[in-house]
């Protein structure tokens, strides 16, 4: 699957500096000239990219994730997390469906991509996985605490319109599938496991 990166709305010019390289956000500045012809100092964080991914069990289920993390409010989510650095968005999607689900799945579809924030460099690449077979025990990291919850197709629009619903980039589409009966049909068929 060739998966090509969104653009930023706001691009990283060559000529921008790095200025702070952290565990998380890199820090880049340049000089930008204004319409008034002055000059003023731009500034841009860098992150790596994340992938979520909604896997989909047979029976048409799919699996949210009830989370806490150290300093943050427990919330409900999806599988998922940074790719790592060399990876490949696939791989990284079945990488951390793996370790948080230990499920493998037979197709995942890129069902979104979209660079949210303009004034961060980072993608977010949201995946369906289907075909699931369970072949391994979660796999958390230290600062991770993840419950599975199956929810059915109509529960899974109502918890992902829910404000402690994390997953931001497909919340709006979750929103205008509650209010839209044939947006609400053609996400139904997407989620369906023999599509």
């Amino acid at each position: 699957m060739d998966i090509e990166r969104p653009k930023s709305k706001q691009p990283i010019p060559a000529h921008a500096k790095l200025v702070f390289k952290g565990q998380i956000f890199d820090v880049y500045q340049w000089e930008q000239k204004m319409f008034d012809g002055t000059t003023e100092v731009f500034e841009k964080l860098k992150r790596p990219d994340t992938v979520v991914v909604y896997p989909v069990f047979p029976d048409g289920r799919i699996i949210l994730t009830e989370q806490e993390q150290p300093g943050k409010e427990p919330f409900l989510g999806a599988t998922g997390g940074r790719v790592d650095e060399g990876e490949g968005i696939l791989e990284a999607a079945k990488r951390e469906l793996l370790e948080e689900s230990g499920y493998a799945a037979d197709k995942f579809i890129l069902w979104d991509a979209q660079q949210p924030i303009g004034k961060i460099d980072w993608a977010i690449y949201t995946f369906i996985a289907k075909g699931l077979k369970k072949v391994a025990d979660i796999h958390l990291d230290a600062g991770e605490k993840i419950t599975l919850t199956p929810v059915t197709f109509d529960e899974f629009l109502e918890m992902g319109t829910n404000e402690r619903f994390v997953e931001k980039a497909v919340k709006g589409t979750l929103r205008e599938a509650v209010l839209n009966p044939e947006k609400k049909a053609e996400l139904r068929q997407l989620f369906s496991p023999e599509y």
